[in-house]
């Protein structure tokens, strides 16, 4: 833990933070629901270089979300999501080194936990089952869809986004050190 709370670390997410939320006002008509056009989704890569990541994704969802039609359920509930993939993430950026490995696997836990969590907010709680008969119709239509949108951002956008911080890192830039 020593110098976590460094100048760096703390205006890294900071950056990182406001990013998010900078991403998501900007696309706000299109960001939640079913259909989430969210390109903050691939901030989400991050956690597999910086610990400073992961509450910087926390908070930058939480202010994210005060906008959303789902109020205080998407600020607790999608931010927590964020949370737990964030640390996920982070422990395979430790454990793999290999760098598709840890692309495709450190992408896994923001998709997947978006993919379950969030229809949970939009069906089981808000009751919006579409033009589905069954909430359980309904609730798998909302994980497929909320989980090919985030496949999309963490995946291809975050892969080059991944790819551009290991360059920046080996040439020694230090804010990506």
């Amino acid at each position: 833990m020593k110098n976590f709370f460094s100048t760096k670390r703390l205006c890294r997410a900071g950056v990182i933070s406001a990013l998010y939320v900078v991403l998501t006002y900007v696309f706000a008509p299109f960001a939640f629901g079913p259909l989430q056009i969210r390109p903050a989704e691939a901030l989400c890569i991050l956690p597999l270089f910086y610990a400073d990541a992961i509450p910087a994704l926390f908070v930058g969802c939480a202010l994210s979300n005060l906008i959303s039609a789902y109020s205080v359920f998407d600020v607790v509930i999608g931010s927590l999501t964020t949370l737990f993939a964030a640390f996920l993430t982070y422990l395979i950026g430790r454990i793999f080194k290999k760098h598709p490995i840890r692309i495709a696997l450190g992408g896994l836990f923001p998709v997947l936990f978006n993919a379950f969590m969030i229809p949970v907010i939009i069906v089981i709680i808000f009751g919006e089952t579409g033009n589905y008969s069954s909430v359980v119709t309904a609730y798998f239509m909302n994980a497929l869809s909320i989980g090919i949108t985030e496949c999309i951002w963490v995946y291809a956008l975050g892969t080059p986004l991944y790819y551009i911080v290991l360059r920046l890192r080996k040439r020694g830039v230090p804010l990506f050190l």
